[in-house]
């Protein structure tokens, strides 16, 4: 059983999502946000960093999968989630964990089956999904919907693999 760390970067609140990738299907075991309460950028980001090496340390994940940063309108707002991320992305790298990236438009594709779904359609699948009645938080589901993401992802690599090894002429 493979254990996932997903990640939605935020300057004020950073997603994490856990799940277990059992035989019957995703088992969710933990999620929540890392809220940070600086007003001091580099307080944030060192809090972020912590917040997710507690969480790595509490739940021991075997893989990390975080969503990619995009530009948008504003270039400062972009800056700031990049670094938000590297601070994420430091305290699962100090772990040692592998890190697995996704942009925004994969995990709706991955989640809904359409790259342009709204955040309330993610978050609905996530729900369905993991089997959840009880009402996620944004960054929290967002979170989940990265790791679900990957565990599709990865599910779907694995069987073209195993396709590719039974073809014939195929080298073992």
């Amino acid at each position: 059983m493979t254990r996932i760390l997903g990640i939605d970067p935020g300057s004020r609140s950073t997603g994490y999502g856990i799940i277990d990738a059992a035989s019957k299907g995703p088992v969710l075991v933990a999620c929540g946000c890392i809220r940070t309460d600086s007003d001091n950028f580099p307080h944030r980001l060192k809090q972020i960093y912590d917040g997710i090496v507690g969480i790595v340390n509490q739940y021991r994940p075997d893989e990390l999968a975080i969503e990619q940063v995009f530009m948008h309108k504003n270039a400062d707002s972009a800056l700031k989630l990049g670094q938000a991320r590297g601070a994420a992305l430091c305290g699962a790298l100090a772990a040692g964990l592998p890190v697995y990236e996704y942009a925004a438009r994969q995990v709706k594709q991955a989640i809904v089956g359409k790259g342009g779904a709204d955040k309330t359609q993610v978050q609905h699948m996530v729900k369905v999904l993991l089997g959840l009645t009880v009402t996620l938080q944004a960054d929290a589901g967002d979170a989940l919907g990265v790791a679900l993401c990957h565990l599709h992802t990865r599910e779907t690599q694995r069987r073209i693999e195993a396709m590719a090894r039974n073809l014939p002429g195929a080298r073992p």
